[in-house]
C-alpha cells in the first residue's frame, strides 16, 4: 500500500455525531450538533466535547456548567444536520424540527430530546481552551434509554439505537456487526 502524506489536519473517523443539549439560565433551550465528542474516563464515568467559543451554546454550557448529550437515530439525521446549521440565537431549534424537551433527572435547567434513544446528562468538571475549540470535559450523572434498547444484563443494544458516525463531512449509519470486546481472546 502506498502512503502520501497530508498537512495535519482533523482526519480522525469516524466520530460520534450527537446533539447536544443545554439551555439559558431563564429557561430557554438549545441543541447543538457535535462530532467532537468522545469518552475519557469510565471510573468515574466522563466524557468531552468541543465547541467553539463563538457558539451560542457555549455560552449556555459555560455559564450553567451542564448540558445533555442526545444520542440521535438514524431517522433524526436531519434534524441533527439542521441544529449544527442555524444558531439557537435566532431559531428555536426545538421547535423547528419537532423535537420535544423534556426535563432531565439531574440537571437543573438542560434537557434531555424525547425522540433520542439514549441521553447523557453530564456536569462539567473542567474546561480547556484549545484554540479554536474549547474542551468540556463532564461527568456522566445519569443515562436514560429507551426501555426496548436495554437487554437483560442492563446492557445497551446500541445496534437497535442505529447511532450516527461522521466522517469526512458526511453523515453514516453503523454497518455491521464484527464483534464484541475481547473476541479476539477467546
Amino acid at each position: 500500500m502506498t502512503k502520501i502524506q497530508l498537512k495535519p489536519h482533523t482526519a480522525l473517523c469516524p466520530v460520534p455525531a450527537v446533539m447536544v443539549s443545554c439551555s439559558s439560565t431563564d429557561g430557554k433551550p438549545n441543541i447543538i450538533t457535535i462530532a467532537w465528542a468522545g469518552t475519557v474516563c469510565s471510573a468515574p464515568p466522563m466524557l468531552a466535547i468541543a465547541v467553539r467559543p463563538i457558539r451560542y451554546s457555549y455560552e449556555l454550557i459555560a455559564t450553567s456548567g451542564e448540558f445533555v448529550v442526545n444520542i440521535p437515530s438514524e431517522s433524526l439525521t436531519q434534524a441533527m444536520d439542521y441544529c449544527g446549521m442555524v444558531s439557537g440565537r435566532d431559531h428555536d431549534k426545538f421547535a423547528d424540527c419537532g423535537l420535544t424537551a423534556v426535563p432531565s433527572s439531574q440537571l437543573k435547567c438542560a434537557p434531555l430530546i424525547a425522540e433520542c434513544p439514549i441521553n447523557l446528562e453530564c456536569i462539567v468538571e473542567k474546561e480547556l481552551e484549545l484554540g479554536s475549540h474549547s474542551l468540556f470535559v463532564a461527568r456522566i450523572v445519569a443515562v436514560q434509554v429507551d426501555a426496548s434498547l436495554v437487554n437483560e444484563q442492563q446492557l445497551i443494544d446500541h445496534s437497535l439505537a442505529r447511532p450516527v458516525a461522521y466522517a469526512g463531512s458526511s453523515y453514516y449509519g453503523l454497518g455491521e456487526y464484527l464483534g464484541r470486546f475481547g473476541f479476539s481472546r477467546k
